[in-house]
């Protein structure tokens, strides 16, 4: 029986398409098609012997990313999910399917976010938006690739239903939303979420993208004991995302501090910064999703790479990871742009449910 949420959402996805006439609904709808198609990677190990297990093929080195460009020097990044396309590069350099927000009318662009509201909590589409605002400040400050709200995409896969799988999959350079509904059923792994600049200006006022999952990790640092931490702080600096897009299907090797080891106190505050990118998504979809993740927590290992400390209202410049049974988060600053507590790549993934494949594969 479909949820009150995925009603609502159909309804909303239904009125986004209907702005369309039925040439231009091509360019924004296609079929969703419940399998991986492809993925084509190169990517720099964190470290020297750090635990990563590909599931096919070799490794390369991952395209250097230097102030002057970021253009993928050997081709496509990223995840090909049927028509769909995931990756962390700009869209100049990686083309998503559909279109941009700056092409779409002003009642097609209120339906789009209206869409969004739909599939998303509150605190989860003000945290699109504070992303997209970072974007739009980079673009302001000028860059030599495509930034800035109008270049955030968006699509949909399939036909919005009630009882059938559909996706709607939004983003840009720092951004990348996939959103699989499948009757009551609302999923959005993997999902990539980060901020270039991390601090910026916006109608007077002060926004910090990423505050959250910054400051939580920080704080559950702070609260373990001496023994713990020995256990959580990698002996290897990680310095950029292992399992970002185009990593769909690798195994990590868990590593830090299990979750067993944690305090019933200890246990919230790591849920607290689950809920970062499990709360994005609408709080009936994530509630299911949050329990699944508490009941595998003492099976969840949390991990640290880099300094303990940051700057009061500035992310740190530390990379950690969140590692369960149907779970895994990385937080990564970027050295691109000189200062990492500026830039930062996250994603959000479930190896046992990515885009939906749990639910669609019937």
């Amino acid at each position: 029986m479909p949820s009150r949420e995925t009603e609502t959402a159909v309804v909303a996805a239904q009125t986004f398409l209907a702005t369309f006439d039925s040439q231009s609904r091509q360019k924004i709808q296609f079929p969703f098609v419940a399998q991986q198609s492809g993925t084509l990677a190169r990517f720099r190990r964190p470290a020297p012997g750090a635990p990563v297990v590909p599931a096919t093929g070799t490794e390369a080195p991952r395209p250097t990313k230097s102030g002057s460009g970021m253009g993928p020097a050997g081709g496509f990044i990223g995840e090909r999910y049927g028509a769909a396309v995931w990756s962390n590069f700009p869209v100049s350099d990686v083309l998503r399917p559909g279109l941009q927000m700056g092409e779409l009318t002003a009642t097609q662009q209120s339906a789009a976010l209206r869409l969004l509201q739909t599939l998303l909590s509150t605190r989860g589409y003000q945290k699109v938006q504070d992303i997209m605002g970072s974007d739009q400040a980079l673009a302001d400050e000028g860059t030599n690739f495509a930034a800035g709200r109008a270049v955030y995409t968006i699509a949909i896969f399939g036909e919005p239903s009630e009882t059938s799988p559909w996706m709607v999959q939004f983003g840009g350079h720092h951004l990348g939303l996939n959103l699989v509904i499948d009757g009551p059923h609302g999923v959005m792994t993997p999902t990539l979420t980060g901020a270039q600049p991390a601090v910026y200006r916006h109608n007077g006022q002060t926004v910090r993208v990423l505050a959250g999952e910054n400051d939580k990790a920080f704080a559950l640092l702070n609260a373990l004991n001496s023994k713990q931490r020995q256990q959580a702080i990698l002996p290897y600096r990680v310095d950029d995302l292992v399992q970002g897009p185009g990593h769909d299907g690798e195994t990590i090797v868990p590593e830090g501090l299990k979750g067993s080891a944690l305090t019933p106190a200890q246990k919230d505050m790591l849920m607290d910064v689950i809920s970062e990118w499990a709360g994005i998504i609408n709080d009936a979809y994530a509630a299911p999703r949050l329990k699944e993740i508490r009941d595998g927590l003492n099976d969840t290992w949390f991990a640290w790479s880099g300094p303990i400390t940051h700057e009061p209202k500035r992310n740190g410049s530390s990379y950690y990871r969140i590692q369960g049974p149907r779970l895994l988060i990385e937080f990564s600053p970027q050295g691109v742009g000189g200062d990492p507590t500026q830039h930062v790549h996250t994603v959000y993934r479930d190896p046992t449910n990515s885009y939906g494949n749990r639910l669609t594969a019937r």
